[in-house]
């Protein structure tokens, strides 16, 4: 475990971790950071646990959001492959329905 010191609405927090976590703790800052200033506003430009309120409230109604949302479509199979056999026999029954109906029609 390693010890990394992550900046939150003004305020430097330790925390220990796993040296592989380190990446993601830095993201999950970054996205922290993206709300910190409009939590410090809410809660009056009292750095402190009112700023930190507020940024829980700001983060879960995000999230509260995110999970009411539709998940996307997923994407459409693969269509199958057709064997070049299958392909054959089929070309050769279109080809047998092209004669009945040109038969058709010459002795119409």
């Amino acid at each position: 475990m390693a010890d990394i010191t992550l900046q939150v609405a003004g305020r430097s927090y330790t925390v220990s971790a796993r040296e592989e976590d380190t990446p993601h703790l830095r993201a999950l800052e970054a996205r922290i950071a993206e709300h910190a200033d409009a939590a410090l506003r809410a809660a009056g430009g009292q750095a402190g646990e009112r700023t930190l309120l507020y940024l829980a409230l700001i983060l879960a109604d995000a999230l509260d959001e995110a999970e009411k949302a539709p998940a996307p479509a997923p994407p459409p199979a693969p269509a199958p492959a057709i064997s070049d056999e299958l392909l054959a026999r089929i070309a050769d029954r279109l080809e047998a329905v092209a004669s009945a109906l040109e038969e058709s029609a010459a002795t119409s």
